[in-house]
């Protein structure tokens, strides 16, 4: 992990491959390369999420949570290595349980909406829930680690944690509550 990109158009992988940590070469349809995509894609949408108005709390959160998914994937670019640690998945735990503490308990599904910050949140989640599926795909054909996959799993349910937080913090002006979700049934019995 101690290389440094100084070339980025090295065109090595015009064939239709790509280089792994270790030196190796696989497609780039390899499950360990798609994986390792939908971790990078999750952690751009933390980035456009820092972007928003945040909390100081929340910022400095997804700061770290960007670094750690950093780790992750380069844990998933050498197999056999291990980068993510795991009192990262204990962090995300304690983050959870603090942020979940203050919410209203949900007694409707909520739409993936409100606040701008609150529905990036809500992207984000459903990037790591992706991310997560890949990772327990590669698990099924390649030895990986306990801790990436609680880590995305954990870390699907403080993004969704999150969004609850982010439409409440008013921070735009427009902070209230979650949008919940009116099934048709209920809307034919009034409700």
């Amino acid at each position: 992990m101690s290389n440094r990109l100084t070339q980025i158009a090295t065109r090595t992988g015009d064939d239709g491959t790509t280089g792994l940590g270790d030196g190796t070469r696989v497609p780039k349809d390899d499950l360990r390369v798609m994986t390792m995509g939908d971790v990078d894609e999750l952690n751009s949408s933390l980035g456009v999420l820092l972007a928003e108005p945040l909390p100081d709390d929340v910022r400095e959160l997804l700061v770290t949570v960007q670094h750690e998914l950093f780790n992750l994937g380069g844990e998933l670019s050498i197999p056999g290595y291990t980068l993510l640690a795991p009192e990262a998945v204990a962090r995300l735990d304690a983050a959870l349980a603090h942020y979940n503490a203050a919410l209203p308990r949900l007694a409707e599904f909520i739409l993936p909406a409100g606040t701008r910050s609150a529905a990036l949140a809500h992207v984000g989640r459903t990037i790591a829930r992706r991310a997560e599926r890949s990772l327990v795909h590669l698990a099924a054909a390649e030895p990986v680690n306990a801790a990436p996959r609680q880590y995305l799993n954990r870390l699907s349910d403080l993004l969704f944690v999150l969004a609850r937080v982010l439409n409440r913090a008013n921070l735009d002006g427009k902070g209230g509550d979650d949008v919940y979700w009116k099934s048709e049934r209920l809307q034919r019995l009034g409700g």
